[in-house]
């Protein structure tokens, strides 16, 4: 199933995703409460799919599927040419950093680059949706805690991810974590390593790998968080880039008013935005 927040002019509602349509699921909360009350809520939105008003894909606006998500969480140096790439060692432990809230954008709202910081670089990743929340999860008991995955892209303002040992300050830029199109299940996503994933720029293929090549997997994520926090539905995770980024490119190659930016990932779909300068 694939699940989305949609605006059609009078506000973001939740639907299912039917080819090239969107079915108002009826839901009266937003998608963090539709993942807090799933699976009660599972019967309600399938027999909505079945029975709901069907509704043409491009006359909607595809919202960020989850809004105002509790936490955001995302880890650095996950793949090996990225590592390789940012001439770093391979962590021993692993490296995490948070978005801010105010960060999240839509699948395909354009992307700031604000006058205090034009050094700006993507970051094609897998997000994981948190849906059953707890603490000290296991690997083992880990699947069962993802409600769903979607595409991402970790946009990252270069100077102030670097001028101090911490990050968040340059990762956390409004619009700076673009999610979407929707979520999918995780029980129609499959196998989350396995899917390949890429990022363009203005049509050029800067990112092509796959999420199996992750060096710390997603259940020992979810692990590792557990440990420091109580994870809760709608909590994500950007599970890591691979290599191709902008900054490690000769010359370097930041991200400049007007470019297209897309990012991909097998069987999840697509985002894709615009880079405009701030007024």
């Amino acid at each position: 199933m694939k699940l989305a927040t949609f605006d059609r002019g009078h506000g973001p509602e939740t639907g299912v995703i039917v080819g090239e349509d969107v079915v108002a699921s009826g839901f009266s909360g937003t998608m963090l409460d539709l993942i807090a009350g799933w699976p009660a809520n599972a019967d309600t939105i399938r027999k909505a799919t079945e029975s709901g008003q069907r509704i043409a894909l491009a006359s909607v606006k595809l919202c960020a599927p989850v809004q105002r998500p509790g936490k955001i969480f995302a880890i650095g140096l996950n793949y090996a040419d990225h590592i390789e790439e940012s001439k770093m060692e391979t962590p021993a432990h692993q490296v995490w950093f948070t978005k801010a809230q105010t960060s999240v954008n839509g699948p395909y709202d354009p992307i700031l680059i604000a006058k205090a910081g034009p050094f700006v670089d993507y970051e094609a990743e897998l997000v994981a949706v948190i849906g059953k929340g707890g603490r000290n999860i296991s690997k083992e008991d880990a699947p069962a805690h993802v409600f769903g995955y979607c595409v991402g892209n970790d946009v990252t303002e270069r100077f102030w991810q670097h001028r101090t040992p911490q990050w968040s300050l340059g990762k956390s830029f409004d619009t700076h974590a673009p999610i979407g199109p929707w979520i999918t299940t995780s029980e129609e996503a499959g196998d989350p390593h396995a899917l390949d994933l890429r990022c363009f720029v203005n049509g050029e293929r800067r990112q092509d790998s796959n999420t199996s090549h992750l060096v710390f997997n997603i259940w020992e994520q979810i692990a590792h968080l557990s440990q420091a926090m109580t994870l809760e539905p709608g909590d994500l995770i950007f599970t890591g880039t691979p290599g191709g980024i902008g900054a490690a490119m000769d010359p370097r190659q930041f991200l400049k008013p007007g470019d297209i930016v897309r990012c991909e990932i097998y069987k999840l779909g697509a985002i894709e935005a615009s880079l405009v300068a701030e007024a």
